[in-house]
């Protein structure tokens, strides 16, 4: 199957799961100003194509990371049920066990940023910044880093701005008050495990060029 025909059908079905996810959220306020950033990133990803390709594994971890988001924005991070879904599933009580005491798919997410994203960014810096592999790795975690700060930036503005409930509810912080460094840091872990896995794997192929699409 073509670049062209996997990018479609991820497109098509992120689309269909986001109707999905905006049958009746948590909160309606909150689910639009948490997809604000995705409203902007899928017609970048369309436009873009014209230019540059990600490779097929990109695309996948791209929206693989987009479609936890999605899930997040439905119910509002702090709310997400993962303990009754495997409660339910398994009976099993993932907080209980690692000894939590909040909700915690909103740092399940953080990592996934580093995790999923840092090598589509690396795949960017390799074929359109044509930069050396190591300064591509090193880029692509800096990278995820910057807007990782970044991001924590726009959830403080706009608790300030909007108040209330709903600045809560896009913070996320459920009283913490070192949510944001957590965050940070757990996308930085994950862009760190996310390379070394990648010049892991490289370093063990048949002589597959980074710089090439394949990933």
């Amino acid at each position: 199957m073509s670049n062209r025909h996997i990018f479609v059908w991820l497109l098509c079905g992120f689309l269909f799961f986001v109707g999905w996810m905006a049958c009746e959220p948590h909160e309606r306020s909150a689910w639009v100003l948490e997809n604000a950033l995705v409203f902007l990133t899928l017609p970048v990803l369309v436009f873009t194509r014209r230019w540059f390709v990600f490779s097929n594994e990109a695309y996948l971890l791209i929206f693989a990371f987009l479609s936890l988001h999605e899930l997040g924005s439905h119910y509002t991070y702090s709310l997400v049920p993962y303990e009754s879904a495997l409660g339910k599933l398994f009976g099993f009580s993932l907080n209980q066990w690692m000894g939590w005491e909040r909700n915690q798919f909103d740092r399940l997410v953080h990592l996934a940023y580093g995790l999923l994203l840092t090598i589509p960014l690396f795949d960017f810096c390799r074929r359109v910044v044509g930069l050396a592999r190591a300064w591509a790795y090193v880029f692509s975690c800096a990278i995820i880093m910057a807007t990782s700060m970044l991001y924590e930036l726009i959830e403080w503005i706009a608790a300030v701005w909007f108040g209330g409930d709903l600045g809560q509810a896009f913070l996320g912080t459920q009283g913490d008050i070192w949510d944001a460094q957590k965050d940070m840091a757990l996308a930085t872990v994950g862009a760190v495990l996310a390379v070394t896995v990648h010049a892991f794997l490289k370093r063990r192929s048949t002589g597959v060029d980074a710089g090439t699409p394949s990933l």
